[in-house]
């Protein structure tokens, strides 16, 4: 890889993409409605929009590959459906103009047979709101003209990552020392994926041709229950384990009748009712990546979270519409 690389979006995992690319001595360009993203001598970063087809072969022009990472401005079907399918063909036409790849993350929800352990050759075939845009969106993928590559992680957890299961709603609560609700089971394996091993995946599919045009899956250590990765988090606090309670899904259900986000949230349950398990095995070894230790991933993620709350007030936080947050 040598170049200049464009970041769409400074959320989680467009954050981590452009850091780790300019630790590398790469040249990134980090493109934000705000104007955001990492302060680094090598990390450009420009206002624009790229859902405007107009501002893009500017910020495209030298790229040798763009890492599409923004989402919905809400985490809801709607909001996914008039915005997502347009935004990612106006990318995917820009850079094929280029002559540059583009590197998607992407989530577990297209996968049609989630009760199954799911691998790269799953199929993703599911219908009906957010599971149904996902997988629309990687066959729209897949039809393009343009080099893209897929990059499938399951929940998120790490540095910057808030609106999450193993974010905000977990990690402080944890460093309060506060009892625990989490929704669906707190014992069922769940896949979480660490956002940098994630972010270095996306990096090593861009740099390998002979990998585009496929689905990958982002190095992921082995399934957790909800209250393991709380226990995890509280080891590498040094704090006692949380006590972990579980909301139960009839509830989150009664309260979609009164609440869109609620009832955009039940629509999901289903990844925490049963196990929901990914193996990236195969992807490791064809991007010789693999997942960080858990018990790192954990101690990072406790650090960023202290040195956050002791700041204050957060700011600037990103939408819920993700993968699993972008």
């Amino acid at each position: 890889m040598s170049g200049l690389y464009v970041v769409a979006g400074a959320g989680p995992v467009g954050w981590t993409v452009a850091q780790q690319l300019a630790a590398r001595g790469e040249r990134v360009r980090v493109l934000t409605r705000s104007g955001g993203g990492p302060d680094h001598p090598r990390i450009e970063k420009l206002k624009a929009d790229v859902s405007n087809p107009g501002l893009l072969a500017d910020a495209f022009k030298g790229a040798a590959a763009v890492f599409h990472c923004i989402h919905g401005s809400s985490y809801s079907t709607a909001a996914w459906e008039r915005e997502l399918p347009a935004a990612e063909q106006a990318v995917m036409a820009a850079a094929g103009e280029a002559g540059a790849a583009v590197v998607f993350p992407e989530s577990l929800y297209s996968y049609s047979n989630p009760e199954r352990v799911m691998t790269e050759d799953s199929p993703r075939a599911a219908g009906g709101g957010k599971r149904g845009v996902r997988a629309a969106l990687l066959r729209a993928r897949k039809a393009s003209a343009t080099d893209t590559v897929s990059v499938v992680a399951g929940d998120f957890f790490g540095p910057r990552v808030r609106m999450a299961h193993a974010g905000e709603r977990m990690v402080p609560a944890i460093l309060a020392r506060r009892r625990l609700q989490v929704v669906g089971s707190t014992d069922q394996p769940h896949s979480f994926t660490y956002v940098p091993d994630l972010a270095a995946a996306m990096i090593g599919a861009a740099g390998k041709p002979e990998l585009w045009n496929r689905v990958l899956q982002a190095p992921t250590n082995p399934p957790l229950t909800q209250r393991q990765i709380a226990q995890a988090f509280a080891t590498a606090a040094g704090v006692p384990p949380a006590t972990v309670q579980t909301v139960p899904g009839w509830v989150l259900r009664t309260l979609g009748l009164f609440s869109a986000d609620m009832r955009e949230l039940s629509e999901m349950l289903y990844q925490f009712q049963r196990p929901f398990v990914m193996d990236s095995r195969a992807s490791e070894e064809q991007l010789g990546l693999h997942p960080t230790p858990l018990h790192v991933a954990a101690k990072e993620t406790v650090e960023w979270w202290r040195s956050e709350l002791a700041a204050g007030p957060a700011t600037g936080r990103a939408p819920a519409g993700t993968p699993a947050g972008t």
